[in-house]
């Protein structure tokens, strides 16, 4: 008798093995109600919220249907397409379906902008079996005709309400006009909105559609709290929270609002990345590299995050900037909780913020706890149980946009780009700082330039944190922790 839940739906052993293997053995509920239909090749609608299995929900079946179609991969003509509407996703799906494809003997490919596209034409001429696209990139390739879209057996469009929000639904309308019309055809989202309908009714083909959500859903399952602040303790509650155990990811309104609360951390001896339009595709995967491994535990954002940015175990997450509707409110908040566990969501409220916070947290349907804290309150500790830890504060934290592309990159960079003396940006002793208060830097966590540059010196004590005093212990691997993530091809002052 076959006890394996997802061998129970259909999934092939060889698949359901994969998922075994990782400690995924039951099917959340999104998976449970459309892998029957998409396994029999129905095109499926399917809505869930962040976080409710929706990437496993299609790479299942495609990898499934694949394996069993009697096609071969030819060049330059993919045999399925996933779009996303942006990179991080598109990359974290290609992580999702590794294992999944090499038990089954497929191919995939990867390709958005922000990199050159010389590797991803090289990569579609050899052929590939799963094309995973950004609209944008992918129709430039078409235009060029290094991408033929006339072998689609399969098409997906995940996170569709992201696209119709990004502004992409023309590009995706004509990339799904290039594609055979009797296809199957998945498209799965957190909402049905009016920009997603216009898509199922024009590209789907009698589907089936499935709305389900956890038995427990994020929202639900998460604590929610609005902290109301004088604003000159914005920045020290942050820090306090942000210097608790725990992976947490902060979201701001504006790119610059992400820079600038970024470098105010790792200032105060809070290891932070950033990640934001702004930055190059380098830039991006360094740092969200550095927040996955852990090196760093604070990841602060603006929207672009919202989405489709799958990290486990991120305990708290902070709208340092009140989203401006609900929508990016829940998706925000959809970072922590995933998959019915437990988190804590905090929105930062000012006086002059109380009107739109409390008809934002209306609209979300959700009831916070509203308090008035300042830095010292019992409520911080309760929020973040543990010790605060800091490490050697820095003012190198900045990625600069235009060091993002291959004629920004200065001479200090190797490989990874972390400006350390050999290039390294294994967090080791190199970034540093040596010595007791000499503030000298020897590595790019303090912003030096090694490779004949121009070498900063610091001055004096380094500084306790932000505007509270007292000792604080160092945290582990001290401002080398985070010069991998942040400080390649930042600018000098």
């Amino acid at each position: 008798m076959t006890t394996n839940a997802f061998a129970r739906l259909g999934v092939p052993t060889s698949l359901s093995s994969v998922l075994e293997g990782q400690g995924i053995t039951e099917p959340t509920p999104i998976q449970a109600v459309t892998l029957p239909d998409s396994l029999a090749g129905r095109d499926v609608l399917g809505r869930g919220r962040t976080g409710s299995g929706k990437t496993y929900a299609f790479l299942l079946p495609l990898v499934t249907r694949l394996a069993a179609s009697r096609t071969r991969r030819t060049p330059s003509r993919p045999r399925a397409l996933i779009l996303a509407p942006t990179r991080e996703l598109a990359t974290q799906i290609e992580a999702s379906a590794a294992p999944l494809v090499a038990a089954e003997g497929l191919r995939t490919l990867t390709v958005f902008g922000g990199v050159g596209q010389g590797p991803q034409v090289s990569a579609l001429k050899r052929g590939v079996d799963i094309l995973i696209a950004c609209p944008g990139r992918l129709q430039d390739l078409v235009q060029q005709g290094l991408c033929d879209l006339g072998g689609i057996e399969i098409t997906i469009l995940d996170e569709a309400d992201h696209m119709a929000d990004l502004g992409f639904l023309p590009t995706v309308k004509r990339l799904l006009d290039r594609t055979p019309e009797r296809g199957q055809r998945m498209l799965f989202s957190a909402t049905l909105d009016a920009g997603v309908d216009v898509l199922a009714k024009r590209y789907l083909h009698d589907p089936v559609t499935h709305h389900a959500d956890s038995a427990q859903s994020p929202v639900s399952a998460m604590e929610h709290h609005v902290l109301h602040v004088h604003s000159d303790d914005r920045l020290p509650v942050l820090v306090d929270l942000t210097a608790g155990p725990g992976r947490t990811v902060v979201f701001t309104r504006t790119k610059y609002g992400a820079k600038k609360l970024t470098k105010q951390l790792n200032r105060s001896g809070v290891p932070a990345v950033e990640l934001h339009g702004n930055l190059g595709q380098g830039a991006r995967t360094r740092n969200l590299d550095a927040f996955h491994s852990g090196t760093v535990q604070t990841l602060v954002a603006t929207d672009i995050a919202a989405r489709g940015i799958h990290v486990d175990d991120v305990a708290l997450v902070i709208h340092a900037d009140p989203p401006v509707e609900h929508k990016a409110y829940l998706h925000r908040s959809g970072r922590t909780a995933r998959a019915g566990a437990a988190g804590t969501v905090v929105t930062m409220m000012l006086d002059e913020q109380v009107k739109d916070v409390r008809d934002l947290t209306r609209a979300a349907g959700i009831k916070p706890t509203t308090t008035r804290v300042g830095p010292d309150h019992a409520l911080l500790r309760r929020l973040v149980p543990g010790e605060r830890t800091y490490a050697v504060p820095t003012d190198a934290t900045v990625v600069s946009p235009d060091a993002q592309q291959g004629q920004g990159r200065r001479g200090g960079r190797s490989g990874g780009g972390a400006r350390q003396g050999g290039g390294s940006r294994s967090g080791q002793s190199q970034g540093r700082r040596q010595g007791s208060g000499s503030g000298a830097s020897q590595g790019s966590g303090s912003g030096a330039r090694q490779g004949g540059q121009q070498r900063q010196q610091g001055t004096g004590q380094p500084r306790q944190g932000a505007a509270r005093g007292g000792s604080r212990p160092a945290r582990t691997g001290g401002a080398a922790a985070f010069s991998a993530g942040s400080s390649a091809g930042r600018r000098s002052r």
